[in-house]
């Protein structure tokens, strides 16, 4: 009924060959010896699922090593500081706040890693049509791929703006040809995409043996997030409605808001009934300092990023036992004091410097330090791995790319931000809440997303698509014309046919 994963997901991405092409402008040249290789590859039904498995392994950049991307969009937004240990400790996040980025400083990862998901869907369109296998099946494989390759688009046009488009696989030499698209060209790529999926993604899923695929009310919420982007509100709207059903109740897919806010941030409440989209990490991928990054390293990396750094509890102390971390992510005072009376405070932000005043913490203050910090996502001692590799990076908790709260309001925005039925979809949120009905309007919309999905990486991106960056930025030094997107990697741009985008 909602979105899940793939069973076993961490032990099968270990043992999958990498048998893609590598966005890299670098190669090993090593003679085969015995290896399944990509024109031997994609021979049955198994060959195709661990080829399967491997373009979903690129969806876990949300939250799976330093440079995932809920880091990213949140030290961006006006609702947090970078933070960690000082100006220049996670210098990519540091620049992106502060709006200083530059093609030298933007890390090529935030390109790479999407394009590499996108590269291995190319190969897997390709091969499956040969592969031996059965025909509803295999149906079903490329409908996930082509979803998984539309969020990789979806991700690259929103940050990027103005990237090549591929949508078959390409040869050695024909990498430094490449030019960009018109966005436009893009954004009908992942339409098309989304529109000959939808058919074969299932409705239902077994939560047993297929947790983490893509169901069929995942495509449609995102492709409804596709057309509010574009401005196709009525589209949008059409796919929302079908997604959330009836405001407050359990809609055809089978999602329902939960009843308890708090309840989303328990890290065994896993694909829950709110949950659309979602990125599974694990404790048991043994992830160690020496293959980080490597794509064999499965957990959760924001967990240990937004832990309080120095975080020591004295004795007789009733603070929550975090475990110390690296202070990054730092709650501003302008989102503390949007959300002080708030009943979803509780869950979203933790107030360490009054337990600190108490006497009860002691801790290392971070860079840009406010005392609140975001408790969505940190980390407890009892969450951490007991089992091999380090233990910082093997936190099990998941993240949501997508919750029924994220696409109620989302309707509601597509609605225009008034009418009855908008007014159902945010008195939705804010009673689950316990909060009262306020008038519905465009406003009242985005503040509630502001509240609602605070810390989760949506801000950002709300404010420079509706024209609110400019003001809202602006004293992180925010440009009009410049900042709305990101300047293309300078690795990228070396002996290419790509160009900078503007002002950059």
């Amino acid at each position: 009924m909602k979105i899940t994963r793939i069973k076993n997901l961490s032990s099968m991405l270990i043992l999958i060959l990498v048998f893609t092409t590598s966005c890299s402008k670098e190669f090993l040249e090593v003679e085969p010896k015995g290896t399944a290789l990509e024109d031997n590859y994609y021979k049955n039904e198994a060959e195709a699922f661990a080829g399967l498995v491997a373009v979903y392994d690129v969806i876990g950049k949300q939250s799976k090593g330093f440079e995932n991307m809920i880091s990213l969009l949140n030290s961006g937004s006006d609702d947090h500081f970078t933070g960690g240990g000082s100006s220049s400790d996670g210098s990519q996040l540091q620049v992106f706040s502060n709006y200083t980025i530059s093609e030298s400083t933007m890390p090529s990862s935030y390109w790479n890693d999407f394009y590499q998901g996108i590269f291995r869907a190319n190969t897997l369109l390709t091969k499956l049509p040969d592969v031996d296998m059965d025909e509803a099946t295999k149906k079903r494989f490329a409908a996930e791929t082509k979803t998984l390759r539309a969020i990789y688009y979806f991700e690259l046009v929103r940050l990027f703006g103005n990237i090549p488009l591929i949508t078959a696989p390409l040869k050695a030499d024909e990498i430094y040809s490449v030019t960009q698209a018109d966005p436009n060209d893009v954004y009908a790529q992942i339409e098309t995409d989304l529109l000959e999926a939808i058919p074969d993604l299932p409705m239902t899923l077994d939560l047993t043996s297929e947790a983490g695929r893509l169901s069929r009310g995942a495509g449609k919420a995102l492709l409804g997030k596709v057309y509010l982007y574009q401005n196709k509100n009525s589209e949008a709207a059409a796919q929302f409605a079908e997604v959330n059903g009836t405001p407050g109740s359990t809609s055809p897919f089978g999602y329902k808001l939960l009843d308890n806010f708090a309840d989303l941030w328990v890290v065994s409440n896993t694909y829950n009934s709110e949950s659309i989209i979602e990125v599974a990490h694990t404790d048991q991928s043994n992830a160690d300092w020496w293959f980080w990054g490597s794509g064999a390293d499965e957990g959760n990396t924001l967990n240990i990023m937004c832990g309080p750094r120095g975080y020591v509890r004295t004795s007789g102390s009733t603070a929550p036992d975090y475990k110390s971390g690296w202070g990054f992510n730092i709650i501003t005072e302008s989102l503390h004091d949007a959300m002080l009376g708030d009943p979803r405070y509780d869950a979203t932000i933790e107030d360490l410097q009054a337990f600190v005043d108490s006497g009860e913490v002691e801790l290392e203050k971070s860079y840009q330090y406010t005392g609140y910090y975001l408790k969505k996502f940190m980390p407890l001692n009892s969450d951490a791995s007991t089992g091999g590799g380090a233990v910082e990076l093997n936190f099990k908790q998941h993240t949501y790319m997508m919750r029924l709260a994220d696409t109620y309001l989302m309707e509601a925005e597509a609605l225009g931000g008034s009418g009855t039925r908008a007014q159902a979809l945010l008195d939705a949120v804010r009673s689950r809440s316990g909060l009262p009905s306020v008038p519905v309007s465009l406003e009242a919309i985005w503040q509630e997303r502001r509240l609602e999905l605070a810390g989760e990486g949506h801000r950002w991106y709300d404010l420079v698509r509706t024209g609110r960056a400019a003001t809202a930025l602006a004293s992180k030094g925010f440009t009009p014309g410049k900042n709305e997107i990101l300047p293309i990697p300078l690795s990228e741009l070396e002996n290419t046919m790509l160009v900078q985008n503007p002002n950059y």
